[in-house]
């Protein structure tokens, strides 16, 4: 028995122990801290938002949302984890091609950023947001409407 409760003191130290050297900042995905200083690639618009990525109303309108907030986007973390995967430098890569359409993360923070950027929040203001998980509440069958 002391042996078990040593055990289970020595993992809880041990535990506590290592929570000094975490850093919770390294799970937040790539974004650019400042408005892009060169033209961005742009997002896909008009006849491009047809075909198999785009069957449902919300998806085209994430993307006219998208459009009109390009800085914005370029300034944001994407929680899907793109960049590890493909290499996306922010949530506005996600839009340059077909990858937002097909990612619910990635559609409704964009729809976050938007509604949030209409309201006067700035891009660092939306990014803490964006951090803290309040994407995660939007409802893109309501984006559409």
């Amino acid at each position: 028995m002391k042996r078990i409760l040593g055990c289970v003191v020595l993992g809880l130290v041990t535990m506590v122990a290592s929570a000094q050297w975490t850093n919770p900042s390294d799970d937040v995905p790539a974004y650019n801290a400042t408005a892009p200083k060169k033209h961005l690639p742009p997002v896909l618009s008009g006849d491009q938002l047809t075909g198999p990525y785009f069957s449902h109303p919300y998806q085209v309108t994430v993307y006219k949302m998208a459009a009109k907030i390009p800085s914005v986007l370029h300034q944001q973390p994407c929680y899907c984890h793109c960049d590890r995967v493909m290499g996306h430098n922010s949530l506005h890569s996600c839009f340059e091609g077909t990858h937002g359409a097909a990612c619910s993360t990635c559609m409704r923070e964009a729809v976050y950023a938007y509604q949030q950027t209409m309201k006067g929040v700035t891009p660092a203001q939306i990014r803490a947001g964006i951090e803290r998980g309040d994407w995660q509440t939007i409802d893109l069958t309501k984006a559409a409407l």
